[in-house]
């Protein structure tokens, strides 16, 4: 199967075998690859040739290798961001918006770590919510699991003006979360933005998420409107664990 004659290396003609046979479907997701020496045998190329393709095919995400027991096509998303209703006040109400939400209906366990804390405004937080640059803001700090999977970074800043004395600032917000709080206060929420982007991730992020080499994170930032933006939320996703699914009506 490796033409010679093509000018294109060995590694990635067998890398690009692989990769088709994992989009269809003859490796499956979670699946382990032939050993090097059936791949060896296969494909008649050295196994530097075999390992060189594997690791293209790691870099870019494809594969994951586990100590001890073998390389394995990467898993589907575990988690299912679904954005109908989401963000609802029915939602809310029922304790089950966004990621409870999500949670409630992929049948997994969240749980998240909160830390607060309060800063000035920098620029583009400043530009976003209306504010001018160095006026306060709380920060809600989190990391979100799934069944004990961090799968979502989330920073949330808000005018510390509307926070104060609050359970805002609290690592508990109570049912309905900060935003069911926002309202309590006054503050009648009319409308989201989201911005949706994808780029590799940070050190710190890698660690966190325990992603493998080559997997980007989807970053969606969300701007919440209540009259005025009250909230920027900016969430990094593990993308090997995420899909984002969009309800869009045709009217």
């Amino acid at each position: 199967m490796i033409d010679k004659t093509s000018g294109v290396p060995a590694y990635r003609q067998v890398a690009t075998d692989i990769r088709a046979k994992i989009e269809s479907g003859e490796y499956a997701p979670g699946a382990p690859i032939p050993s090097e020496r059936t791949l060896v045998d296969q494909y008649g190329v050295s196994r530097p040739t075999i390992r060189d393709a594997i690791a293209l095919l790691r870099q870019e995400g494809a594969l994951i290798a586990e100590h001890g027991r073998g390389v394995f096509v990467r898993p589907r998303a575990t988690v299912q961001r679904l954005s109908r209703s989401r963000l609802s006040r029915d939602a809310r109400t029922a304790n089950r918006g966004a990621f409870l939400g999500d949670a409630s209906a992929g049948g997994f366990t969240p749980s998240t770590t909160v830390k607060i804390r309060f800063e000035p405004a920098d620029e583009r937080t400043a530009d976003l919510l209306g504010l001018d640059a160095g006026e306060e803001v709380t920060v809600r700090d989190r990391v979100m699991r799934a069944d004990g999977l961090a799968v979502m970074l989330a920073v949330s800043r808000l005018p510390r003006s509307i926070t104060r004395g609050t359970a805002i600032e609290e690592v508990n917000t109570g049912p309905g979360g900060a935003y069911a709080r926002l309202e309590e206060n006054g503050h009648t929420l009319t409308h989201f933005e989201e911005i949706v982007s994808a780029r590799m991730p940070t050190p710190e992020e890698a660690s966190i998420l325990q992603l493998s080499s080559g997997v980007p994170v989807v970053r969606v930032t969300r701007v919440a409107y209540a009259g005025r933006a009250v909230e920027v939320n900016d969430m990094t996703l593990a993308s090997d664990r995420y899909e984002l699914i969009y309800h869009i009506p045709a009217d």
